[in-house]
């Protein structure tokens, strides 16, 4: 007999995204977490996991993302 680990994931997953653009897997009949919305995609977990590597190409949080491109830090004064 076969425990639960070794049986093949039959799960359909969904793809869910944060307002921080963080993905992560789903499954696809239960309702999201708190914060995460569908991105779109549906699949097995490797069809998600393949997805979410072609579309999560830098993994910095929004925030982070934002606060760099702005590169509005200002400078110290060494004399200070």
């Amino acid at each position: 007999m076969r425990n639960r680990d070794e049986q093949e994931d039959t799960t359909t997953y969904k793809v869910v995204v944060n307002h921080e653009e963080q993905y992560s897997i789903w499954p696809a009949d239960r309702e999201n977490p708190a914060g995460w919305n569908d991105a779109g995609k549906s699949g097995s977990k490797a069809e998600c996991m393949a997805y979410i590597a072609e579309v999560w190409t830098d993994m910095r949080p929004l925030s982070l993302r934002r606060a760099m491109d702005g590169q509005d830090v200002p400078k110290r004064d060494p004399n200070a």
